[in-house]
């Protein structure tokens, strides 16, 4: 089972609104069986719209369309569906009742003008879909093989539609596919690396299942895909190869469906009944940032020293001055009394410090930009890394921090 999204709107093409629509009833249709092949923005204009309705129609069974459903002149959706469907425009009076109905409600001013009247013009071939969220109706058509569904662009008003009426019409018509997904994820190698490492793994997956690598700032999300009539099979199979997946790569895998390190962390954390803080040089407060984003890290974030400058290091963490002098302050030394010190200090169970070059200046031959040595400091220790990233500052800082969560991580579930 096929399906195409298409949105309207100018306003999309210049990156005045984003298009949260297109994700939304991508993934709603995925969790309906519904293989989504193509996302199409275009003009509000009717030779783009005229174009984009003709290239779906006969190549996939269902075509979403949002937007332009609007009282304004520039809305031009419906006159453009009536001359794709060779139909035009006729006034329900159900839905004129509905919008004056909820204008009253709303107190919006009475009697309705004519934009307001024509919200409840639909193309005569339509199946009109009531909408109780808004003023604009949605609209069903059918033409060779393939079903069209259009709605407004307006997110609520969408989701009310998709929710109440598409979803479950689909649904009593299309019955023969499922499709689940599960996302696992990793960090701590690069998607090359982790693909050479998978080889076997990816050559033993069943027609059926399909493994994709979604890479963004370190972090890989492994997304298994599995189709079939059978959901409970479908489950099932995609169990045992997520079970695979952990005995394959346990070293990288930190957890499942969009979890972030920050909340893994705040997790393991709360079941433990720890407490965190933090020392930060070169991530300048990141990773405490990262930590507190997490609704309820009061429960476990105790608070941070942002030591960017070295006397800090020293007045406030106890780092010796022996230790700058002999190793610097980039060194694997230096982040490891960074976290004892600021350990100590706040009184938590744990600690992660960190020290680097996140650049674009103030490399060396020896320490080059995107240098940098983490630390982290408990009861049973206190244990580092030194890693290397590349030249891009923001990007560094974000490698950084998540690399020193992962880090922590690792010395939690080892306690």
């Amino acid at each position: 089972m096929k399906a195409a999204i298409i949105t309207i709107g100018d306003e999309l093409l210049i990156g005045q609104t984003i298009d949260t629509n297109s994700a939304w009833i991508g993934a709603e249709l995925s969790k309906s069986g519904f293989d989504v092949c193509r996302i199409t923005s275009v003009h509000d204009r009717r030779e783009d719209i005229l174009s984009a309705l003709s290239e779906a129609t006969g190549k996939t069974d269902v075509v979403l369309i949002t937007g332009g459903l609007g009282p304004t002149s520039d809305d031009i959706t419906k006159p453009t569906l009536c001359e794709f469907f060779n139909t035009h425009l006729v006034m329900n009076y159900e839905v004129l009742a509905m919008i004056e109905e909820m204008m009253i409600r709303r107190n919006w001013p009475v009697p309705m003008n004519d934009r307001n009247k024509r919200q409840a013009e639909v193309p005569e071939s339509c199946m009109v879909l009531k909408n109780a969220a808004g003023t604009a109706p949605g609209m069903w058509f059918e033409k060779d093989g393939t079903i069209f569904i259009s709605m407004p662009g307006v997110p609520h008003e969408m989701k009310y539609l998709m929710t109440e009426v598409v979803l479950p019409e689909l649904n009593k018509r299309f019955t023969s596919q499922k499709i689940i997904h599960r996302n696992i994820m990793t960090y701590g190698t690069g998607e090359s690396a982790l693909a050479e490492i998978l080889t076997e793994f990816e050559s033993g997956l069943p027609e059926s299942i399909r493994l994709a690598y979604l890479p963004a700032t370190g972090i890989i999300k492994l997304r298994l895909t599995g189709t079939g009539v059978d959901q409970n099979a479908v489950s099932d199979l995609i169990n045992e190869h997520v079970g695979k997946l952990y005995k394959t790569i346990p070293e990288y895998i930190y957890g499942e469906n969009e979890e972030s390190l920050e909340m893994v962390v705040g997790k393991l954390l709360k079941e433990e009944q720890k407490t965190v803080s933090t020392a930060e040089s070169c991530t300048g407060g990141n990773i405490a940032h990262l930590l507190t984003s997490v609704a309820g890290s009061s429960a476990y974030f105790k608070g941070s020293i942002i030591a960017y400058d070295n006397t800090l290091k020293t007045q406030l963490l106890g780092v010796q001055d022996y230790i700058l002098t002999k190793y610097g302050a980039v060194s694997e030394n230096t982040a490891k009394e960074m976290a004892t010190g600021v350990r100590s200090l706040l009184k938590t169970d744990y600690a992660v410090a960190t020290t680097g070059i996140a650049g674009p200046d103030g490399g060396t031959e020896t320490k080059p930009v995107g240098t940098v040595c983490i630390a982290v400091s408990s009861d049973r220790g206190t244990f580092s890394e030194k890693r290397s990233f590349g030249n891009d500052r923001a990007l560094n800082i974000t490698r950084f921090s998540f690399t020193a969560l992962n880090l922590l991580r690792k010395q939690i579930i080892r306690h």
